[in-house]
């Protein structure tokens, strides 16, 4: 079965998974990627959008010649503008071009996360989820192969978020890998607009969560095995500034005037 006619059991056309892909710096690590994306795109209707986000290696020329035949799209920053904006960047790209009934997925671009998901990840927004989190504390996650600096900060954010924020379903609250409805995406920028994501570093997707979770949406989690085993380079993620980072976020949270009902 090719691509062009993968349809829903009503007859309507399946909705496009548009992967987003912040990228900084991740030449080496983009063609694996790319390439597991591709033989995915076989069977999934799929758009993959990187952000070049003011990389210094040529990870825009790595992407684009890379996975012939994927349906590929590149955005690009002159500078280094952080994760936060790229996300942003990622996701206004996609509501631009994206229908209605498509969904938003969110992965690292350093190759440790498993396309594989994707299709999980579209059966539980068939299900009636709004928004799912690729969660290394669901049962059957796992992040062993992550450094220990990075497991005792993502758990250290899970207990903190959970107790502050109350959201129903999540456990982890740090994890980049995520799928949208576009339709949850386009209420909230409705409201924020480009102040979306504001958080320039890894706190973003903290930030997300909670503007999000105004919208009340419905949200699962499925596990995720973190292939911290596939990482090319050095960790972008800095212990001390990601903690200011969400102490920040969540003071500028408890301060900030909660958003009409009808989100």
């Amino acid at each position: 079965m090719t691509v062009e006619n993968l349809e829903t059991r009503e007859g309507g056309t399946r909705p496009t998974a548009h992967v987003v892909l912040p990228a900084y710096n991740e030449a080496r690590s983009l063609p694996p990627l790319l390439d597991r994306l591709a033989a995915m795109a076989r069977t999934e209707r799929m758009v993959v959008w990187v952000v070049d986000d003011g990389s210094s290696d040529g990870t825009a020329a790595s992407a684009e010649s890379a996975a012939p035949g994927l349906d590929l799209r590149v955005v690009r920053h002159p500078a280094n503008l952080g994760l936060g904006q790229a996300v942003h960047s990622g996701l206004r790209a996609v509501l631009e071009t994206a229908c209605h009934h498509d969904f938003v997925v969110v992965m690292d671009a350093d190759d440790t996360h498993d396309p594989a998901l994707i299709p999980r990840l579209r059966e539980e927004l068939a299900a009636g989820a709004d928004l799912v989190i690729c969660s290394r504390f669901a049962a059957g996650g796992h992040d062993g192969t992550a450094p220990l600096f990075r497991r005792v900060l993502s758990r250290g954010a899970a207990v903190l978020f959970h107790g502050v924020l109350g959201v129903d379903g999540v456990r982890d609250f740090t994890s980049g890998f995520r799928a949208y409805r576009v339709e949850l995406l386009e209420r909230a920028v409705r409201h924020w607009g480009e102040r979306l994501v504001e958080e320039r570093g890894f706190a973003c997707m903290v930030e997300l969560l909670m503007k999000l979770r105004h919208c009340r949406p419905v949200i699962r989690e499925v596990p995720l095995m973190l292939r911290y085993d596939r990482k090319q380079g050095a960790s972008k993620l800095r212990l001390r500034r990601a903690v200011l980072q969400y102490v920040k976020l969540m003071a500028r949270d408890r301060l900030a005037p909660a958003p009409p009902r009808n989100l």
